[in-house]
């Protein structure tokens, strides 16, 4: 029978997230629940309640999250209840074109379950990314979920639902970080920094972290950056080709999403060299550069989704390396907190006072 819980909404753009009852209805074929013990807190969250994903309000949000499957629909073989798994909102279908290539990270059409979860009254919800995680219990399609070491806590696990993976993948995935590389990373929030974390641990020499915020630079300093360049105080690419012997950097990743940063990252690159935008524009910006300058420097303008990753793949991996003291996912966890403090923490990451905020289910509140 259906289930009702706690959830966090946002009704209507702009206005503040509500904690409500949310009814969560049995798996259908190919569908999991999963009791959610924890969901870090999102940039993509925040453009949800501010209308900047689309108008299909009452959302339910959050997604970057784990916890324990306890329910599983007809058919569903890649995870069983007691399972602890991170949702990804990449669940990969195997049949489009990009996954007939052999290139499922590209999957153009990702499952999502096909029920919908309502208030109380019968409204349905749109689930942020499909998965809406603020909440005691989510529905979710079976592949939305990935098994990984039930011993890794799951406040810092979660985190590889989204934002650190993207930042993780964008260096290795997509802009191919190797050995000896230079790297630079335009924006230090906790992408940029999974991206700073991810470039020193495919063993770059030189990782430059790049942001206007002093705060950030020390965290990424913490995260093994090898040189921080404070943007607002310094010319960022004069900066960085003096910091790699007057070329550029191997590979820059723009984790900003502006057109200004995304020309720094341009120019900022060795000839050759690749520019990865893993940063979130919006719709209306555009960026403009001459032509002779993208002919002539060659190498790679990439864009980065999710990291251009496979969770099937990569977050065991990643969990793994966690475990072996080699990729700190807990330097993400700024604070931990309770259900009905998700608007408190939007405030702070608006103001850049946060890596990730981590909604914890035991927490008061939750």
């Amino acid at each position: 029978m259906p289930h009702t819980v706690k959830g966090v909404i946002a009704r209507a753009k702009g206005a503040p997230v509500e904690l409500t009852d949310v009814v969560v209805p049995d798996p259908g074929p190919g569908e999991a629940i999963v009791d959610v013990q924890a969901c870090g807190v999102c940039h993509t969250d925040l453009h949800y309640r501010e209308g900047g994903i689309n108008d299909e309000f009452p959302f339910l949000l959050g997604h970057e999250a784990a916890g324990i499957v306890s329910q599983v629909g007809e058919g569903v073989t890649n995870v069983a209840p007691g399972d602890f798994v991170i949702l990804n909102w990449r669940a990969v279908c195997g049949q489009c074109r990009a996954c007939a290539k052999g290139k499922p990270w590209y999957c153009f059409n990702t499952h999502n379950a096909a029920q919908k979860m309502t208030l109380a009254d019968g409204t349905e919800l749109s689930p942020a990314l499909g998965i809406g995680a603020f909440a005691a219990k989510t529905l979710v399609h079976s592949g939305q979920c990935t098994k990984v070491d039930p011993a890794a806590p799951a406040a810092a696990a979660g985190l590889l639902g989204c934002g650190v993976m993207a930042g993780f993948g964008a260096a290795v995935n997509t802009g191919g970080v190797s050995r000896g590389d230079s790297v630079a990373v335009i924006g230090c929030g906790g992408v940029g920094n999974a991206a700073v974390a991810g470039a020193v641990l495919a063993g770059a020499s030189k990782v430059i972290a790049v942001d206007v915020d002093d705060r950030k630079l020390e965290w990424a300093r913490g995260f093994g950056a090898t040189h921080t360049v404070n943007g607002r105080t310094e010319d960022v690419v004069e900066r960085v080709r003096e910091l790699t012997g007057g070329f550029g950097a191997d590979v820059v990743v723009e984790a900003v999403g502006r057109p200004e940063t995304y020309e720094q990252a341009f120019y900022a690159r060795d000839l050759a060299g690749t520019v990865v935008l893993v940063g979130v524009p919006t719709p209306d910006m555009k960026v403009t550069l001459p032509l002779i300058e993208i002919f002539g420097r060659g190498g790679a303008l990439k864009s980065s989704w999710y990291g251009d990753c496979l969770p099937s793949r990569d977050f065991p991996m990643l969990i793994d390396l966690y475990r072996q003291g080699r990729f700190d996912l807990d330097g993400f966890v700024s604070e931990t907190i309770g259900l009905d403090q998700v608007e408190s923490a939007f405030t702070k990451m608006h103001h850049g006072d946060v890596l990730r905020s981590v909604v914890v289910l035991d927490k008061a509140g939750a």
